[in-house]
């Protein structure tokens, strides 16, 4: 006979109170699971208990930790779990097997039989679904109204520790990340060239800002032996970690076969063809590639898909636009960007090559930037030094954009001979 003195009700609900406190103090969702799990089956002396959290995107019931049992996984509507969360309340189903919701697949493929069932839903504070604690097999005799009140005191409970739980585990997942985005950050920081081509005149500056902690964008100014400047702009598809590692490997391979190759179109080939072994499909990267002779005054350049790229004479003050002499890299192994087309600086003239994101960054408007603004921009600050140059097409985009978000990571090069 089951004992409901007063006696035996205040000291089950002390019990209740105990785990509540215990609950309070335990951070680890994992820990707390298991707990919730072990004290609901002491409390209400049960054989088993199954904890199942609501997985939101899915509508679906997961067990992360499970008393004697694998990971479940169940429709949120189906079956007992379903009929507990469309009623909000604790159900009691004294006999398993006579009950059509209940789902004897599980018994059948662990070898437990399945006699009772309590069902209790967990809801946040907010009212918002966390998921259903199930116990199963009450030791002696079925459960009654008094372990259905155990229950959903317990519940009440349990429902907003692990809501508390999730949101810490959230918390902390998530500064794990920026902590190792921000050292992505600093790496990609520290890729960057340190020194610009000086000197005949010129002056060359480099500009990156990516639109997250880390971008798919890059600059390079590489000082060969022969006394000229291997200068490139790469930009790989998307931005963040994904493209942010494509493009430290695009650098690496550029600056290993550049050293040695002086053709920048021979570098580029070379470079296609170690990217389309390692890319997947709908992965490429453009890449704009130069080699700059101070002394000669003259710009050998090839372009793997990224353009357009502007060229300005000062003597009759035009730019040209001149597009790319083959398809980005990583799509068709074998491809021929040759031959390098070659530019001599005249004094006042310069040379421009930006990433997509300053020609295509957008107003509220959905309108782009484009490179009519561009080219105005830039005849404008053409008598300024080559990282001022830069700064005012920042500003200028800046202000065309509005405080719409950047959209893409923003990358520029200016060649400039005085």
């Amino acid at each position: 006979m089951t004992d409901h003195s007063p006696d035996k009700q205040a000291d089950d609900l002390a019990k209740v109170l105990e785990i509540s406190r215990a609950m309070v103090a335990t951070e680890d969702l994992d820990s707390l699971l298991k707990l919730i799990i072990a004290r609901s089956m002491e409390l209400l002396h049960a054989e088993r208990a199954t904890l199942l959290l609501y997985d939101s995107a899915a509508d679906e019931l997961v067990s992360r930790i499970a008393a004697g049992l694998d990971e479940l996984r169940v429709p949120a509507g189906a079956g007992i779990c379903g009929a507990t969360i469309a009623s909000r309340r604790t159900i009691n189903v004294p006999d398993a097997y006579a009950d059509a919701r209940f789902n004897p697949d599980v018994d059948r493929r662990t070898g437990f039989r399945t006699r009772n069932i309590l069902s209790a839903p967990l809801f946040a504070y907010d009212g918002s679904l966390v998921g259903v604690l199930q116990v199963l097999n009450k030791r002696r005799g079925a459960f009654d109204d008094h372990d259905v009140l155990l229950a959903e005191t317990l519940g009440a409970q349990a429902g907003v520790a692990i809501q508390r739980a999730r949101l810490i585990e959230h918390f902390l997942a998530k500064q794990q990340m920026e902590r190792a985005m921000r050292i992505a950050r600093d790496i990609q920081r520290d890729l960057l060239p340190k020194e610009s081509p000086r000197g005949a005149g010129f002056d060359v500056a480099g500009f990156n800002r990516p639109a997250d902690e880390t971008g798919g964008d890059i600059y390079d100014f590489v000082p060969r032996a022969d006394g000229r400047w291997m200068l490139s702009v790469a930009d790989a598809t998307g931005h963040g970690i994904g493209p942010a590692l494509i493009i430290a490997e695009t650098r690496a391979i550029l600056r290993a076969v550049g050293r040695g190759e002086p053709d920048p179109a021979a570098v580029l080939g070379a470079a296609n063809d170690m990217l389309s072994a390692d890319l997947d499909n709908g992965r490429f990267v453009t890449c704009f590639l130069g080699t700059l002779d101070l002394r000669a005054a003259s710009l050998r350049y090839a372009s793997a898909g990224h353009g357009p790229l502007l060229f300005y004479t000062r003597r009759d003050d035009r730019f040209e636009q001149t597009p790319a002499s083959g398809p980005p890299l990583g799509i068709v192994e074998g491809t021929d960007f040759g031959p390098a087309t070659r530019f001599d600086f005249q004094p006042g003239d310069f040379a421009v090559i930006t990433t997509d994101g300053f020609f295509e960054a957008s107003n509220a408007r959905d309108e782009q930037f484009g490179m009519e603004r561009m080219t105005d921009v830039l005849r404008k600050a053409r008598d300024l030094p080559a990282a001022e140059m830069i700064e005012v097409l920042h500003a200028a985009v800046c202000e065309f954009a509005a405080g719409e978000p950047q959209a893409d990571d923003l990358t520029a090069v200016v060649i400039r001979r005085d």
